[in-house]
């Protein structure tokens, strides 16, 4: 007799972060052919979430000069950013804060645990395209101690690559943030 009972649904499984890395470029390739609206806000950095489901946020965000996000992790989400359009700084840490550039059509890869300050370092604006799988449910926030520590300042439960952020009505596509 064999056993016809219903397997019980697996959960979402993440995305690689080879996976995340080809989503940010197609989303780019998007970007570049004029498909999403990109705003810039020299006041608060304007981002808006252009694609959901169990698996994957995709954020579109821009950046004026000078603005960052502050060092932060991502949880338990893995993430890949494409640069669109611009160049962008990664300061991260690695037993002392570390940095590269991220060039126009370049990108990033963020494994579980990458503690990391993205910046506008230019003196023109920037566009990126961000990806986590899973999605982002909390981050958390360092300081580099007199000692030259990390240390956790604090940690914020959020849906958005920008907590606290308003909300944009009427963007379609996953309800925007700025």
């Amino acid at each position: 007799m064999t056993d016809t009972a219903a397997a019980p649904a697996a959960a979402p499984t993440p995305l690689t972060l080879d996976r995340l890395s080809e989503l940010t470029a197609e989303v780019a390739r998007e970007v570049r052919e004029g498909l999403h609206e990109v705003r810039f806000d020299a006041e608060n950095r304007w981002s808006v979430r252009l694609r959901a489901d169990d698996h994957t946020d995709v954020w579109l965000i821009s950046w004026t000069p000078d603005q960052s996000t502050r060092l932060h992790d991502h949880a338990g989400s893995l993430g890949a950013l494409t640069v669109v359009a611009g160049d962008l700084v990664e300061r991260y840490w690695d037993a002392g804060l570390r940095e590269r550039a991220l060039p126009d059509g370049g990108g990033g890869r963020f494994p579980l645990g990458h503690v990391h300050d993205v910046v506008n370092a230019s003196d023109s604006p920037a566009v990126s395209v961000h990806a986590y799988s899973p999605p982002l449910t909390a981050m958390h926030y360092y300081g580099v101690g007199g000692d030259g520590a990390l240390r956790r300042t604090r940690s914020v439960l959020t849906t958005a690559p920008e907590p606290g952020a308003p909300v944009l009505e009427g963007i379609p596509g996953g309800g925007g943030r700025r």
